[in-house]
């Protein structure tokens, strides 16, 4: 019965979770308290600009480097000290793959196609070819764009239950960025998959995430169900006149030449804007996602 419950209770744990997760390089803060939970079967796209933290994040969520504060759980068990049976349910795709490149593409996958019990041999095979990506040439030698795709094809044959991607379509032309995400949104629907992916292309997240966080200076400012947005947030134009008396934000304030200030605000539970929104001389602009995301990172 114990044993039961033990396991019952691993799957209750989300497949990625941190708290008050921090890290730096040379004296410069790059995650600052990070708390995050990422639910199963959900496709989190975390978006940020570059330097933002992004790719820091990921791999520290992920056992892959030792934050200087905080920890981060994968299925339930410290991201550092994971043992086999829990890696080979993970699949991760750095921005810029590297590893093996002495190796053909099918040498690569039949050396990891060992590791993993239920690597899908079939999965690799077709998708290869309907992606025309040559199995016979060295790693080494494709284009940045055709690792990206092979990566992504070694991922989703270990069928792995959380998929981990960084900037997974940073060197692809528009028609492989449209396969790539295809091929998420197809995996996470059929096979219940938990994703998560990086990026600062916002058109790529409204395309397949169901869930957004916003990582800014290294903190994360929102955390929520990507139709959460829709609506919910406004930039609000003040005039100097009024600019004393803007409201609070936590997502972006700016001061402006003429001593007007704008800043970014949301509805509160009863989908209602700040008191000030309705005084005289004020403009109210609802933002959408990519909207947002300017607002928020410049």
């Amino acid at each position: 019965m114990n044993a039961m419950l033990k396991d019952a209770a691993n799957r209750l744990d989300p497949p990625l979770a941190a708290r008050g997760l921090g890290h730096g390089y040379e004296g410069a803060t790059v995650l600052r308290g990070i708390d995050l939970d990422v639910a199963a079967g959900s496709v989190l796209g975390l978006i940020g600009r570059n330097g933002a933290g992004k790719s820091t994040l990921l791999r520290a969520l992920l056992g892959l480097l030792e934050p200087t504060t905080g920890e981060a759980r994968v299925f339930g068990k410290a991201a550092l000290a994971m043992d086999d049976g829990i890696r080979q349910r993970i699949a991760y795709v750095p921005q810029q793959p590297e590893a093996l490149a002495w190796l053909t593409v099918a040498q690569m996958f039949d050396y990891l196609g060992r590791f993993y019990p239920r690597w899908n041999h079939a999965f690799a095979r077709d998708t290869l070819a309907r992606w025309q990506l040559p199995a016979n040439k060295l790693l080494g030698k494709l284009s940045p764009g055709e690792r990206q795709r092979v990566e992504l094809v070694r991922a989703l044959a270990s069928e792995p239950q959380l998929l981990v991607l960084d900037e997974p379509a940073a060197a692809l032309d528009p028609v492989a960025r449209r396969e790539l995400l295809r091929e998420i949104a197809l995996r996470a629907c059929e096979a219940g998959i938990t994703v998560v992916f990086s990026t600062h292309i916002v058109s790529d997240l409204e395309r397949v995430a169901s869930d957004i966080a916003f990582l800014h200076l290294g903190r994360l400012l929102l955390h929520c169900p990507v139709d959460d947005t829709k609506e919910r947030y406004a930039r609000l134009w003040l005039p100097a006149r009024l600019g004393p008396h803007a409201p609070a934000s936590t997502l972006g304030r700016r001061s402006h030449a003429d001593g007007s200030v704008s800043v970014v605000i949301e509805r509160d539970a009863h989908g209602r804007w700040p008191d000030e929104a309705a005084q005289p001389g004020v403009r109210l602009d609802v933002l959408g996602l990519e909207d947002l995301f300017v607002e928020i990172a410049e």
